[in-house]
């Protein structure tokens, strides 16, 4: 069983790591200003079902092959940090007027499957993620036949603070929609999304895998 104290901690640390600006709050505050706050949501689970695949590919060995293979590291890194970058480019260029979309009828704007798979890929092309496992979840894993089932409370713990972390940002970005909402500043918010969706991309690929 999974203690409390360790639980809380695990917990603790995982809503700092969720809360911290990254691919996936960037992305929840885009959805959320585009397509409210809560088709927002759609967008942040298809990203916590992409950290649940990423934990337990990483607790099955999947963390230690691209800590050990350069050539499977590199990979994932150009692959993701493509992925950010092509959505920043998306972002900077669009033309619409996102505050005006949520105001008239934003379920037209992007179907929820599309929502969803955009932050499942997010999830999963992220190389960070995978280090962060590979890293941080051996540090709460105990031996003995009880493993399995503690590093499942873990993941599953992980994905839901990730959760809690976007539908804050999706919130607050509602909270922020009426100064933002003029044409200009439409336009320069969109330009920062892409921009900062952009950067994220071209600091992925400043990572360095750990290989043997």
């Amino acid at each position: 069983m999974v203690s409390l104290n360790d639980w809380l901690s695990f917990t603790f640390i995982a809503m700092l790591v969720t809360l911290t600006p990254g691919p996936a709050v960037i992305m929840s505050l885009s959805n959320s200003i585009s397509h409210g706050p809560w088709r927002a949501m759609i967008g942040s689970l298809g990203n916590a079902i992409g950290l649940l695949l990423i934990a337990s590919a990483t607790s099955a060995g999947l963390g230690a092959l691209l800590i050990a293979s350069a050539t499977a590291f590199l990979v994932l890194k150009v692959a993701g940090a493509s992925y950010l970058i092509y959505l920043g480019i998306k972002q900077w260029r669009s033309r619409n007027r996102a505050f005006d979309n949520v105001q008239a009828n934003p379920s037209e704007n992007l179907s929820g499957w599309k929502l969803f798979t955009k932050g499942f890929s997010v999830a999963i092309t992220n190389p960070k993620a995978i280090l962060f496992f590979a890293a941080f979840l051996p540090q709460f894993i105990q031996g003995g036949d009880s493993s399995l089932s503690y590093l499942a409370v873990l993941i599953i713990t992980f994905a839901g603070c990730s959760i809690v972390a976007h539908l804050f940002y999706a919130l607050l970005a509602q909270t922020l929609k009426g100064y933002l909402a003029t044409p200009a500043r439409a336009k320069a918010l969109n330009r920062l999304f892409g921009a900062s969706f952009m950067g994220l991309g071209i600091s992925l690929l400043t990572i360095r895998g750990k290989v043997a």
